[in-house]
């Protein structure tokens, strides 16, 4: 009945809990490795990856952001950016599954009630995953006893097929934007696997259609009010998170496709380089500045960190582009064979490219410095 009192059954064997930081990372550099050798063969026949996304689930990591008066270990906004980086380099798909999933337990975190942070963050700590998702315009949410009558269909988006859980973003009569969580396992529910990009082929992009779901006003909060959110923040760092993945990983193909070559395109190669690192720089200024708005989340702390989230995401999309361009510039025809399916790397960026509103955040951050006393 739409409530978050059933909850969601799983076959997955409990997950473990993460007790620190450095197990967080370990844990992260260790899954990564096992998803390397197998992404250029999940992408080329899209086998979609749900047990490397269940042992991610056992392994505590998709936890590692409940709070800790939840029984959590809520990892720094740096290190979760470079933890989604790690998981990205080793495949980009299931990368952008965590961004999704990252994002949505941040707007459960800051919006929802009580009762309901702790049962859905009860369900995280047992391995349950999360995805983030709009409803389309035409749905019909209906009051209907303690709660709404649903009906219609998400967007497509990300990590649903994945997902235990939707968290579905919808306007309630009369005009009230609020988040819906909707367990996958719902009767009426159906989730279609309707993704058919060039890019980012396993990433678990579906569409979520609603016959008709009953949704109980404990299983509703309210929408984020400001567009500085740090829902909305932690989303753009997460994005640049998976971009710098892509980068990384085609900076070590291009390495290896050059092999002794590499003396010849010395400073094309530390161009490069140092691209890759400047970008890893904005993402950790950016979660630092994140950690301090989800403290104190007054506007202008919250402004201040979405600025800066917006640069690492604009940055880091940029040189993922450039080094999955260069791999094939300076490798030439070695890099080539379409068996090494390396253009995979320059396919991941641009579909991933196509969610970030860059017009959209560069207005945004030229309204942000362009404020009385900022320059």
């Amino acid at each position: 009945m739409g409530t978050v009192s059933q909850f969601h059954e799983s076959l997955r064997p409990p997950a473990h809990r993460i007790e620190s930081e450095e197990e967080a990372i370990s844990t992260a550099r260790d899954l990564a490795a096992a998803f390397r050798h197998q992404a250029s063969e999940r992408d080329i026949n899209r086998i979609l990856p749900f047990a490397e996304l269940d042992a991610l689930s056992v392994s505590g990591l998709t936890a590692i952001t409940v709070p800790p008066d939840h029984e959590g270990l809520d990892v720094s906004n740096a290190l979760l950016a470079e933890i989604v980086a790690i998981i990205a380099e080793g495949d980009a798909s299931i990368g952008e599954a965590l961004e999704s999933h990252f994002s949505a337990l941040e707007t459960l975190r800051t919006q929802a009630a009580e009762d309901l942070k702790a049962s859905l963050f009860a369900r995280v700590l047992l391995g349950d995953r999360f995805a983030g998702a709009a409803l389309t315009d035409g749905t019909e949410l209906t009051a209907e006893g303690p709660g709404y009558r649903l009906s219609g269909r998400t967007r497509q988006v990300p990590g649903i097929l994945f997902a235990d859980w939707i968290a579905a973003a919808a306007t309630a009569p009369p005009s009230r934007p609020v988040t819906l969580y909707l367990a996958r396992g719902e009767e009426g529910l159906q989730v279609v696997d309707d993704w058919d990009g060039f890019g980012q082929r396993t990433n678990g992009s579906a569409t979520a259609i609603v016959g008709t779901l009953h949704v109980n006003a404990d299983a509703i909060a309210p929408a984020p009010s400001s567009g500085h959110s740090t829902g909305i923040s932690l989303g753009l760092l997460l994005k640049a998170g998976v971009s710098l993945g892509i980068a990384r990983a085609a900076w070590s193909d291009l390495m290896t496709a050059i092999g002794d070559r590499s003396t010849t395109v010395l400073p094309q190669i530390g161009e490069r380089a140092i691209r890759i690192e400047a970008t890893a720089a904005a993402l950790e200024r950016a979660g630092r500045k994140l950690d301090i708005a989800q403290v104190n989340p007054v506007e202008a702390a919250m402004a201040d960190a979405h600025f800066s989230a917006s640069a690492a995401a604009i940055l880091a999309g940029e040189t993922a582009l450039d080094t999955a361009n260069a791999l094939f510039e300076l490798a030439g025809e070695t890099s080539a064979g379409i068996g090494l399916n390396l253009d995979r790397h320059w396919r991941n960026t641009r579909i991933h490219a196509l969610s970030l509103p860059r017009d959209k955040l560069l207005h945004t951050a030229g309204e942000y410095m362009s404020e009385p006393g900022r320059a």
